[in-house]
């Protein structure tokens, strides 16, 4: 059983932590909708979680990963209508990266899923 720390954080022990990823790893490959790379998953993580804006540089930067890496995911992302890629009107050399409808139901879907497989550990 996960156990509160001082603070109120739950705390897992590794195998337990292991075991709420490999749940939501299965639900979400279960699931209809795209099956997306953990560097995918990743770019969702940061484009919907940290405020904007976004760019294909500065997403490079923060996962440590090629420019043309993030281009490639983008172009996944893209086509499923998750992220959308614009110009910067401020400066046309940048790329700004942006939300979609689509992408925020995706990723209220896959935290449903993180809380319904946490339930399982607290059981």
């Amino acid at each position: 059983m996960p156990e509160l720390s001082l603070t109120g954080a739950v705390e897992l022990k590794p195998v337990q932590a292991l075991s709420l990823w490999h749940d939501v790893v299965l639900q979400s490959v279960r699931r209809d909708g795209p099956d997306l790379s953990s560097r995918q998953l990743a770019i969702m993580f940061i484009v919907y979680l940290d405020p904007p804006p976004h760019t294909v540089r500065g997403l490079a930067a923060s996962l440590d990963v090629s420019k043309p890496a993030i281009t490639r995911a983008l172009d996944t992302l893209g086509s499923l209508d998750l992220l959308k890629r614009t110009r910067d009107e401020a400066d046309r050399r940048n790329v700004l990266v942006q939300r979609t409808v689509k992408g925020s139901a995706f990723m209220h879907e896959f935290a449903d899923l993180i809380v319904s497989s946490s339930r399982s550990l607290q059981a």
